[in-house]
């Protein structure tokens, strides 16, 4: 299923959303009792997905980031495929819903689009084992790791090149339905003002999603909510203000923002 967290008249709320766009009256959100990381109900109060504004589908106490996981990406910026996971953070801070602004930082004059998938934690976990990946995943949703490509080449930490504020928009929501065997073979892409930049396959990732948890909870644990993202296909490139970037993964959705001067 496909959980949404939306906000209507003031309220924030977790649903399901329901039926397709090409539907006469569109899809709607069933509103849910509870939160999607316990057993909850569907209240049966539904609401149309086009009176609702979708937020960032959770709040993750962080946000993972696996770095070079596409041999083509890392080949393109000239790396070489690290012997270990590259492991870095996205504050929460960071992170924004489809349809928000991403806004341009002030100290950065290159900034990219990453598109990737996200890996949406379901329960605390911690030195998983590969065979209990599967138990910990909530779903997936559609990641955009903005970067200042700029920046990350000064500096020896990521931190600001991927961390300032707005460089995390996920969504539109959380996608429920798909197993790990699929999530091994999802397209990806990315457009900016409708024109294609990026169009790859999860298939071509360097290590499986299995993989990916594993090492992450070797060493730290993941709460319900956090995010692992994992890598973007080769066709990274620079975005610029006015620009409209959406991220499109099969099966789960199209995530859209609108990168903005700074005010």
């Amino acid at each position: 299923m496909r959980i949404a967290r939306f906000s209507i008249d003031g309220n924030v709320a977790f649903g399901v959303v329901e039926g397709e766009p090409s539907d006469q009256d569109g899809p709607v959100i069933d509103i849910i009792k509870g939160h999607p990381f316990a057993e909850f109900e569907r209240s049966g109060q539904k609401v149309p997905l086009s009176k609702v504004r979708l937020l960032p589908p959770v709040l993750p106490n962080k946000v993972v980031g696996i770095g070079r996981n596409y041999a083509e990406h890392a080949a393109e910026l000239g790396n070489e495929v690290p012997d270990v996971p590259v492991v870095f953070f996205k504050p929460s801070t960071s992170v924004i819903g489809p349809g928000d602004p991403v806004t341009y930082p002030s100290f950065s004059s290159e900034v990219h689009y990453e598109a990737e998938l996200a890996v949406v934690i379901g329960r605390m976990c911690r030195e998983v084992p590969r065979e209990r990946v599967k138990d910990v995943i909530l779903g997936y949703t559609c990641g955009n790791d903005i970067t200042a490509r700029d920046a990350q080449r000064r500096e020896k930490q990521w931190a600001r090149a991927k961390g300032f504020d707005t460089s995390c928009p996920l969504g539109p929501w959380v996608e429920t339905d798909i197993d790990l065997t699929r999530a091994a073979d999802l397209g990806i892409m990315c457009t900016v003002n409708g024109e294609q930049r990026q169009l790859g396959r999860t298939s071509e990732m360097v290590r499986p999603i299995e993989d990916l948890i594993v090492h992450i909870t070797e060493a730290m644990t993941l709460l319900p909510g956090d995010v692992v993202l994992t890598g973007t296909p080769a066709g990274v490139g620079p975005l610029s203000v006015g620009d409209e970037v959406a991220v499109t993964i099969e099966g789960i959705g199209t995530l859209t923002n609108k990168v903005i001067k700074r005010g």
